[in-house]
């Protein structure tokens, strides 16, 4: 059998992974001198709360080689085999762990895979990647319809402040001080796995208009295209645009996700942020 390996960054809940026999690692967050398991030991909410309060900035390190040891033993132990969807090697350093751990197993057939995509995307193609091992797909099959789905993907991020993409070094000191003079509302996607600028508003209110326009002009009508939302500490927004785009796209609106974006993420995007994503044909 072919076993999926997925972590954090990807948005799904513990609950949701475990259900589906989903192996799971989790980001690590680093506030000073503590560090944190997001699947476990800090969720959205407590992050968020400790984002706007603590005097430390917090930052994140990718899962250590040592905790995908565990998982690819049992799955040797079970005569399986492993494919590890991994976030984007531009945002983070999770592919490499997974790629260290898996030298200690030359006789197991482990795939790691640098997928490009992050968050809720990252998710779809999870649960997706899982579906077809359901199926009986093999892994040659898998990989191709990985790939084949990973190009098909557009994501699109709305943040409320500047200050957590400068301070995370996402972006430049002259970008953040024009961007905050202007109070421009940026609006973020991902190319070729790194988060790019996709263009900016004036106000939070226009940036959240154009975010449904582009997604209203580019995601396929059905649930087919996967369309799912994200937030930090921005639920009924959330809700609200899963409301409105639900019905235009002829998609039941109980069959749109809607995700807490991680702590790993949060760390540069800070509170207040939307996203949503989906798949083109």
């Amino acid at each position: 059998m072919i076993k999926i390996v997925a972590d954090t960054t990807s948005c799904l809940t513990l609950e949701e992974v475990q259900k589906r026999g989903i192996y799971y690692v989790p980001q690590i967050i680093v506030i000073g001198e503590e560090t944190y398991r997001d699947d476990t030991e800090m969720n959205a909410i407590e992050f968020l709360q400790r984002q706007r309060t603590s005097p430390i900035l917090p930052k994140t390190a990718a899962p250590p080689p040592a905790l995908y040891t565990p998982i690819f033993q049992e799955i040797t132990e079970q005569g399986n085999s492993a494919l590890v969807l991994a976030p984007s090697t531009q945002v983070s350093g999770t592919y490499r762990g997974a790629s260290v751990a898996a030298q200690d197993f030359p006789n197991t057939d482990i795939r790691i895979i640098d997928t490009q995509l992050i968050a809720g995307g990252l998710g779809q193609l999870v649960l997706a990647a899982q579906e077809w091992t359901e199926q009986g797909l093999s892994m040659d099959e898998i990989l191709q319809r990985v790939e084949a789905m990973r190009k098909r993907h557009r994501v699109y991020f709305v943040v409320d402040t500047l200050d957590y993409l400068y301070k995370g070094g996402r972006i430049g000191t002259a970008k953040h001080l024009i961007g905050s003079l202007l109070q421009m509302k940026p609006i973020l996607t991902l190319q070729d796995g790194h988060v790019a600028s996709f263009e900016s508003q004036r106000t939070q209110k226009r940036a959240i208009a154009r975010l449904k326009e582009i997604v209203l002009s580019e995601c396929p009508p059905g649930p087919q295209s996967r369309l799912n939302i994200m937030h930090g500490d921005a639920l009924e927004l959330a809700q609200s645009l899963a409301q409105e785009l639900g019905p235009a796209l002829n998609i039941p609106v109980e069959q749109i996700p809607i995700y807490d974006l991680t702590p790993a993420i949060l760390v540069h995007s800070g509170p207040g942020v939307i996203a949503i994503s989906y798949f083109t044909n």
